[in-house]
């Protein structure tokens, strides 16, 4: 299989990554699957179902990924297809400690923990889902690159602004 540098970012690119192997892109859909294949949606990669893609430094989401920052993409609910694992979803829902205030219902894979979306009661129809979770890695740095990068006010000091991305202090969305 040849790597993105092989093939520029122009063909899909599907590296060893989770127990399952059986992610797809077409030109206008593709899946993101959890890390042990138990859960696996489509979604579109543009609009109008994709609606947006972002950076965020907020403090809940360094806690609710373990890192320090996450990559996500929005996308209205009417366009996102749970291909399989619904019922292999587990839910934690809480807002004390999300920058917005909004409540936020976390999905997890119940077999190997994989945050695979988000929703907001700010941001009703849609789905946030982790750009990480996408099986076509090509994809994470061409149609779903992140567009804007918010609470850049937290980000941590040794990691620098994203390239080309618009830089929101706070939360872009507000």
């Amino acid at each position: 299989m040849a790597s993105p540098s092989d093939n520029h970012k122009t063909e899909s690119y599907f590296p060893l990554a989770g127990a399952r192997q059986d992610g797809w892109s077409h030109e206008d859909r593709a899946t993101a699957t959890c890390f042990c294949g138990a859960v696996q949606l489509s979604f579109p990669t543009q609009g109008p179902g994709l609606v947006d893609t972002f950076i965020c430094h907020c403090t809940d989401c360094r806690k609710i990924t373990a890192s320090m920052f996450a990559s996500n993409f929005t996308v209205d609910d009417d366009y996102l297809i749970h291909e399989r694992g619904r019922e292999s979803l587990s839910s934690y829902s809480q807002s004390k400690t999300v920058g917005t205030g909004n409540t936020m219902t976390n999905f997890f894979c119940s077999t190997c923990g994989t945050l695979v979306y988000r929703v907001s009661t700010g941001f009703p129809g849609m789905s946030i889902l982790r750009i990480g979770t996408i099986d076509d890695f090509n994809l994470h740095e061409t149609k779903l690159k992140p567009r804007i990068e918010q609470f850049v006010k937290d980000r941590v000091g040794w990691l620098s602004a994203a390239e080309g991305v618009s830089q929101v202090h706070g939360n872009a969305y507000a």
